[in-house]
């Protein structure tokens, strides 16, 4: 149907330019798409803000969500727990817009295995040595932290050959020509199927 509307997951490591890549996509796209809010337990950084970032809930809010079966994945990231709440995902698939989500690697995983219609983008640094200076550019993490989230990424790329395509974020606006491109050319693929949620 080639007219249906996309579930596109990018994934990829720690520091990659998930949230840069995907907020330059979806202006990008407009109305046109929906970007998914993810749901977790972690605390709020100073600079984000409850249901445009993330949807901050308690350990019990969570829980919750998830025991009525209300989250499309979760996983346990960091110490802190991360899930997609299904119910805006469906809301904006109805009314025809694409749905654009950035999750970890595992996330992805699951996601493709629950909608095998679901468009998975493994988003690559152009080296190893420029993840780890966007890393610590952050300046979010303690040494300790910082070790662990270079170690998870090096383990993490050696599995990007799983996921549908891989895009180099080198530059920004590259990497959106790029994933704009493979949506138009998923939209035009023969036989494919809308994504069920």
């Amino acid at each position: 149907m080639a007219d249906s509307p996309l579930l596109v997951v990018i994934t990829g490591p720690s520091g990659v330019g998930k949230d840069t890549v995907l907020r330059a996509l979806a202006r990008r796209l407009g109305d046109r798409a929906h970007v998914a809010v993810t749901a977790t337990t972690r605390p709020p950084r100073p600079d984000e803000r409850h249901g445009v970032h993330y949807y901050f809930l308690s350990p019990q809010e969570f829980e919750s969500l998830l025991q009525r079966g209300e989250l499309l994945e979760n996983a346990v990231v960091y110490g802190h727990r991360y899930g997609v709440p299904r119910g805006p995902l469906r809301e904006a698939l109805a009314q025809g817009r694409d749905v654009l989500l950035r999750t970890d690697v595992q996330g992805a995983r699951y996601i493709k295995g629950q909608v095998p219609q679901a468009i998975t983008v493994f988003l690559l640094p152009p080296s190893l040595e420029e993840l780890e200076r966007r890393l610590r550019e952050r300046g979010h993490d303690s040494p300790q932290q910082m070790a662990l989230r270079l170690e998870t990424a090096r383990r993490e790329l050696e599995t990007a050959e799983e996921f549908d395509y891989r895009v180099v974020n080198d530059q920004v606006e590259e990497a959106v020509e790029r994933l704009a491109r493979i949506m138009e050319e998923e939209r035009r693929r023969p036989g494919r199927t809308p994504p069920r949620l």
